[in-house]
């Protein structure tokens, strides 16, 4: 079943989207009497067949739900795909066991060959907290080797918020760093309560604060396929098309591919690739 951190965090999230709720959206009367936002516990409670008290500790994550009796309040609550999913795993269901000492370094080594044979294509292996376990020679290409990364900031996420570099070559970065975010809370369950992910957090607070409610928000997405231009310097825009995948190893893992597009953005990739790759320091946002 789930941790207490997730509790509260699967508190804290049918919370957030219950005062995004209005009245009218689940059929209800508005009144002028309402004096917070979104709907009442009392009306959830009724939609999805629960008594108050217990759905009001279910919030404060003192309770823990069913998988049926979660899905009547999810019904209730009309969270997507995505919601649903991420509110069972905080609820303990459908998560992957953690990964066993060593299986990182296994899966890093079963997958290098993988990203390897994409030589124009920018490619990346992150475990369950989007840490970086391996890449190709595209990736450090466009992005900058992550060798240059300190080891405790070498993550997506701090990268898509706190590299400059990377936001500089990234053209309209943020709707995607935004939905990295959200694809990690999506799939992350209990993998919030881990000490890294707090060390992770920590380091965005200190790293890239004016961002700070990026990580304290409660909305969940899948990270969707997108044509995204990225321009590094002397190479000119190049189109990539980012595609994701779990490997059969580890299935909490995740495989970020960015395709170029065209056979212009092909062979500027290629150009890329093949200059000599000269290590840059990495400058924080700010």
């Amino acid at each position: 079943m789930s941790t207490p951190l997730a509790s509260q965090e699967l508190g804290a999230f049918l919370r957030a989207h219950r005062e995004q709720l209005k009245p009218a959206d689940v059929g209800l009367r508005s009144t002028a009497r309402r004096r917070t936002p979104g709907l009442r516990r009392e009306e959830v409670a009724s939609i999805s067949g629960v008594g108050l008290a217990w759905y009001t500790w279910l919030e404060q994550g003192r309770v823990t739900a069913s998988r049926q009796v979660l899905e009547a309040v999810t019904r209730a609550l009309q969270l997507d795909a995505a919601g649903l999913r991420h509110a069972m795993r905080l609820a303990g269901y459908h998560e992957p066991a953690a990964p066993a000492d060593g299986a990182a370094a296994r899966l890093a080594g079963a997958v290098q060959p993988v990203l390897d044979s994409w030589p124009a294509s920018p490619a990346v292996l992150l475990d369950r907290h989007f840490d970086l376990l391996g890449w190709n020679a595209a990736w450090a290409a466009l992005w900058g080797p992550p060798e240059a990364v300190p080891a405790d900031r070498r993550n997506l996420m701090w990268l898509m918020a706190a590299d400059r570099r990377l936001r500089g070559v990234l053209h309209d970065w943020e709707p995607l760093a935004m939905n990295v975010f959200q694809h990690f809370r999506a799939q992350a369950g209990p993998a919030l309560a881990d000490p890294r992910t707090g060390e992770l957090y920590r380091r965005l607070d200190q790293d890239a604060p004016e961002l700070a409610h990026w990580w304290g928000c409660h909305s969940v997405a899948e990270l969707t396929a997108r044509t995204v231009t990225v321009e590094p310097a002397g190479i000119g825009p190049v189109r990539l098309s980012l595609s994701s995948f779990h490997p059969v190893d580890d299935p909490s893992a995740l495989v970020l591919l960015f395709t170029p597009v065209a056979a212009e953005d092909r062979s500027r990739m290629t150009d890329l690739v093949e200059r000599p790759l000269r290590p840059l320091p990495v400058q924080q946002a700010g």
